[in-house]
């Protein structure tokens, strides 16, 4: 279908006709299948997967502590949870996590960057490079590797201080209403071990929520597949690819699932990446320190164990991150909403944000297995033009190229959060600006959202929040 004949569509889409029975009304309200949780709550995104039995439950509330629970410089009397640094961003998972949804980034110069951090790297300029980006992801910026870690422990500097600016980009929808949109320019403040490289490429990144983790990782590798169009054969405009990944443990490039970029392979593997970058924190999947060859004082720094997190610790928190259950869908009676999501197909949006999957069996979560979900998401990268670019390449992505997130959630982040920040690096100021960023592949849905009437985006948004 042109893009013309699109928005002729969209543009006699509303009223539209609202044809779903009551038995589809309430599967659709099962985002996460059986481990869907009916709560509203500021609790919402924190609470264990509905179909966890109550002895299973233990490990999630275990889990839970530990994701919560600080980490301390070593040494300290607390063995279980000391080795925090030398160099760091959060001295919690919760730090970054807040009540499990997406992080808050800073809206001006002066904020804090609390719950949102700095990926670096370089291009690959040799053979070595290389080599190291087809473990890694990237090759890290000599000096500060590839994550600025910005606090440090007593006798370690913090490596520096981000700071984001904005410029106004403004525009309007094809009625005349008139809007803005507000991009993030980075600089660095007290970069305390040296310049960064000539040629270092930079992206802001927000913490994303936890729910669901579990279930996508559930879904085989086989169904994501079936959903990539890596040249685009069948002329939608659409060209979801897969990345692919190291997975340590198996130590084997794999299928990419989790992170903006899709460039982790498993909830584990993520988790424990999470508590190296974001914490400095060792596991038996990371057992160097984070610090890089330079910094000397960082390396000489006491440990608290090796590794710092046992490896019983990390499969608490992977179970509770895997088993954290997802919201259910709101208001599905609504008929604005139930509008918003008509559009929202008619659009296209749904070739990305695919609205049903299926998981597979998996043996040590059988809560997990054989679950229709709804997570609004096909798990491949799309590239979504120069808007939204970053220019910084991860295994097989591009400077260009990101993940679909998922949907689920969405509508509860500003009662969780209490915020509307959105998109990689949180631009989007509310869910209608992070729509208005797609551009790529996306272009032709972008468009068609620009045509709609106040009415109609109105519905889609209705739709976006009953998520």
């Amino acid at each position: 279908m042109n893009n013309k004949h699109l928005l002729a569509i969209v543009l006699s889409a509303y009223p539209l006709t609202l044809a779903a029975n009551d038995v589809q009304m309430k599967q659709s309200q099962l985002l996460g299948g059986a481990t869907t949780v009916f709560d509203k709550s500021h609790n919402a995104f924190s609470l264990p997967a509905r179909n966890l039995g109550i002895m299973r439950r233990d490990s999630f509330f275990i889990g839970n502590a530990f994701f919560k629970q600080p980490w301390v410089s070593a040494p300290a009397s607390t063995t279980a949870r000391d080795g925090l640094g030398p160099l760091f961003n959060s001295n919690t998972c919760q730090g970054c996590h807040v009540k499990d949804g997406r992080g808050k980034p800073p809206t001006g110069p002066e904020d804090e960057f609390r719950s949102t951090l700095i990926r670096l790297s370089i291009p690959a300029l040799s053979d070595a490079d290389r080599e190291i980006a087809l473990k890694h992801g990237v090759v890290p910026e000599p000096m500060y590797g590839d994550q600025l870690q910005s606090s440090g422990i007593r006798g370690v500097k913090g490596e520096g201080k981000p700071s984001v600016s904005f410029t106004t980009i403004e525009g309007q929808f094809n009625d005349g209403e008139r809007y803005t949109l507000v991009k993030p320019m980075l600089s660095f403040n007290e970069l305390n071990y040296g310049d960064l490289h000539s040629k270092v490429m930079t992206s802001i990144r927000s913490a994303p929520a936890m729910s669901g983790l579990g279930l996508l990782e559930a879904v085989s590798e086989k169904d994501i597949l079936q959903s990539a169009d890596p040249s685009d054969n069948n002329n939608d405009g659409i060209s979801g690819r897969p990345n692919r990944v190291w997975d340590i443990k198996q130590q084997k490039t794999v299928l990419g699932r989790f992170g903006w970029k899709a460039s982790q392979p498993n909830v584990e593997q993520q988790t424990a990446a999470a508590f190296h970058g974001d914490m400095g924190l060792t596991t038996t999947l990371f057992p160097k320190p984070h610090c890089s060859p330079s910094q000397k004082i960082c390396l000489a720094a006491e440990n608290g164990g090796k590794p710092e997190v046992s490896s019983e610790i990390l499969d608490t928190v992977v179970f509770y991150a895997s088993t954290l259950g997802v919201p259910a869908r709101r208001n599905i009676k609504d008929k604005l909403a139930q509008a918003g999501e008509q559009l929202f197909n008619i659009a296209g949006c749904s070739s990305c944000h695919l609205p049903k999957l299926k998981t597979g069996k998996v043996a040590a979560f059988p809560e997990l297995s054989n679950q229709t979900i709804r997570p609004y998401t096909d798990l491949l990268l799309h590239d979504m033009g120069d808007g939204l670019a970053d220019g910084r390449p991860d295994f097989l992505a591009t400077g260009k190229e990101w993940r679909t997130s998922p949907l689920w959630g969405i509508g509860l982040v500003e009662s969780i959060n209490k915020h509307t920040r959105f998109l990689h690096d949180g631009r989007a100021r509310n869910l209608m600006e992070a729509v208005l960023w797609h551009g790529g592949e996306a272009e032709q849905s972008k468009q068609a959202m620009l045509a709609l009437n106040k009415d109609q985006r109105n519905a889609l948004i209705a739709f976006l929040k009953s998520l």
